[in-house]
């Protein structure tokens, strides 16, 4: 089988079509090209930044020629750093700068190579596109409607591109090995993200303490997060920047890898059951009461399935809690306002349900993408729930379609 790139292909292909004339390879003059190009680059700007260079270089040549390894690569950035920027003539999120690149490769290889037909659409996928089209009319309607600052129009993109990641699934996760290495590039990144956070803060013990971390990892608005984080300064911070987002981004991954660390030997196994066990312990110290009930409703679901050796990591997360709920007086505080009203976090949810009803009569076919809730001058309040979210953003029927 023919392992050159695509266009490197093509190219023999015609020179021995066109007379059986020799072709250079493409890599020496290639590698003298960017040897002057980065040579001139080390003499002219900081090292830092041409080590940089050179690194993305590298990456982006390596998915051109494999598209599977950018989605994989987008799995370990995006559980890791999801939000880390990078200036490619407009800021854009890493994540999103390699599915751009991944997409690229996908269709450049689908071009200059015999595929195998496109895999049937399965309803999950039939479901997000009609998500997608159904997008259209409540982003006309928040254009037309919602008199405020942003650009609504790269925001939809920006939003309909993230929702695509669902597409390169089937398309290139292709077999169970790729599968695997998806998946512990996964957990991999939920791993770095938990250590970094949870040894941030144990040895400062604020959640502003990451935001300095975060800024040299190419975060923007540092100064924002700052600000927003202080009423949260007692619950451990993260990548995921707010506490909530990242108690249920750990809500979602602990059952993956627990069943994947059970299920699996060596490495792989060791990678799961850490993951696991410091996801546990990462969830109770965000302090996120939703993530922590519907960890607890999966748990409970799957011991109702007879999910094989679930009753330990009940038993395991049980001891843990009870040891952190000992030592740990915020957490404390955090259970003990799930029954209490004067709960500061919770008083404010009371507040977002109390208004939501207004919101939705204000603007019934949703806001759009121009702003996020609240929007200034018409609502006072958001909403912090996922699903109440859509609605405010997209209408009831958005909700409905992205739940399905």
């Amino acid at each position: 089988m023919d392992r050159t790139l695509p266009v490197e292909s093509l190219l023999r292909t015609r020179a021995r079509d066109a007379g059986g004339i020799a072709l250079m390879p493409l890599a020496l003059p290639l590698g003298l090209m960017f040897s002057l190009i980065f040579g001139v680059m080390i003499c002219m700007l900081p090292a830092p930044f041409v080590v940089a260079a050179a690194i993305g270089l590298a990456a982006a040549a390596t998915i051109i020629r494999r598209p599977v390894r950018g989605l994989v690569l987008f799995c370990l950035i995006g559980t890791f750093l999801p939000y880390s920027t990078i200036q490619i003539g407009v800021r854009t999120t890493v994540s999103e700068a390699l599915i751009m690149l991944t997409w690229a490769s996908y269709l450049l290889h689908a071009v200059f190579q015999e595929r195998n037909t496109v895999p049937k659409m399965l309803s999950t996928e039939k479901l997000l596109v009609a998500l997608m089209l159904f997008s259209a009319f409540p982003f006309m309607v928040g254009q037309l409607t919602v008199v405020a600052d942003g650009n609504g129009p790269i925001n939809w993109v920006r939003w309909l591109f993230n929702l695509s990641t669902l597409f390169l699934v089937p398309r290139l996760l292709t077999d169970l090995k790729t599968l695997e290495k998806a998946v512990m590039a996964l957990l991999g990144g939920t791993l770095l993200l938990l250590v970094l956070s949870i040894s941030v803060y144990v040895t400062k013990g604020s959640a502003t303490a990451i935001i300095p971390i975060l800024g040299s990892l190419g975060y923007s608005g540092a100064d924002i997060l700052s600000e927003s984080l202080l009423s949260l300064a007692s619950r451990m911070g993260s990548p995921w920047m707010h506490p909530n987002v990242a108690g249920g981004a750990l809500a979602m991954l602990l059952p993956l890898a627990f069943c994947f660390g059970m299920t699996r030997t060596g490495s792989a196994r060791r990678l799961g059951l850490t993951v696991a066990a410091l996801g546990a312990i990462g969830l109770l110290l965000t302090g996120s009461r939703g993530a922590l009930l519907s960890l607890i409703a999966v748990m409970l679901l799957m011991a109702r399935r007879r999910i094989p050796h679930l009753g330990r990591l009940l038993m395991g997360g049980l001891v843990a809690g009870i040891f952190l709920l000992a030592f740990y007086p915020p957490l404390q505080d955090r259970l003990m306002g799930l029954f209490t009203s004067d709960d500061a976090s919770t008083a404010i949810r009371f507040l977002e349900y109390s208004h939501f009803p207004d919101a939705v009569a204000t603007f019934p076919f949703g806001i759009g993408f121009k702003v996020d809730p609240p929007v200034l001058g018409y609502t006072k309040f958001g909403i912090s729930n996922l699903w109440l979210n859509f609605i405010y953003k997209i209408g009831l029927p958005g909700m409905l379609l992205f739940i399905a």
